[in-house]
């Protein structure tokens, strides 16, 4: 693990480096359920790519990565319902404002790893993370990679709402919904493609047929593999064609 100082504290991470010893980074934002083995072992497929990936722990303010991990079996729907109801709250201390806040410290702390090449960097997101990545590409134009897969809240009401802020992104991006998920639905996904367009981004904008909210977490109740490897290609491709 490494420890960012914040000005709110210090942030866990995991740090994950290809086995060339260096390549362009890909900054991770993770799901609701915190930093875990899970976790790992999605960055450490990224980074099989070619890529320096760090996972921060995005709810610091919580507590540490041990403090805020899973309890319980998160395989059961009834478990992961269980953990949620701990781990949902944690979203909403997260405001937009500090999350462009921790944004600039992650990015910085990125940019400054060993064996991270100079130029463009990535950010992937999942779940709520999904929301952070957006906002981190909106806000740094060195971002040319943008990844956001069973996304939430990324069309609201909002003053504040991710989609509002696309004008001034530089990235490409790439959204993998999931299907049947209220809080990213068919509606918002077309209002989002819309305001892709609006600001003449490259962009794939898909619903994932079948794929439940949360659906590239094998180690809960959402998994769902076909979508998962349909999302890590497609992320794949993305890192390839705009980082290299």
């Amino acid at each position: 693990m490494l420890n960012i100082t914040t000005a709110d504290g210090v942030a866990e991470a995991i740090v994950v480096t290809p086995a060339s010893g260096h390549g362009p980074g890909v900054l991770f934002f993770m799901d609701a359920f915190g930093l875990r083995p899970r976790i790992e072992d999605m960055a450490e497929e990224i980074a099989s790519w070619g890529y320096v990936v760090m996972a921060p722990n995005v709810f610091y303010r919580d507590g540490t990565v041990e403090e805020v991990a899973p309890t319980g079996d998160l395989s059961t729907p009834e478990g992961r319902e269980a953990f949620w109801r701990v781990a949902g709250p944690r979203i909403g201390h997260l405001s937009a404002a500090l999350a462009v806040q921790d944004n600039e410290t992650y990015l910085e702390t990125l940019r400054g790893l060993p064996g991270v090449t100079p130029g463009h960097v990535g950010v992937v997101g999942f779940c709520m993370g999904a929301r952070l990545a957006v906002r981190a590409a909106c806000r740094h134009p060195d971002v040319a990679a943008c990844a956001a897969f069973h996304a939430g809240g990324l069309v609201t009401e909002a003053p504040d709402s991710p989609h509002r802020e696309l004008a001034t992104a530089r990235a490409e991006f790439l959204f993998g919904h999931a299907d049947n998920d209220g809080s990213m639905t068919p509606d918002n996904a077309a209002e989002l493609g819309e305001a892709l367009d609006a600001a003449g981004l490259a962009a794939t904008n898909e619903i994932y047929e079948g794929a439940p909210h949360g659906y590239t977490m094998s180690d809960t109740s959402s998994w769902n593999e076909q979508a998962f490897l349909r999302a890590f290609a497609n992320l794949k491709a993305l890192l390839a064609r705009t980082l290299h």
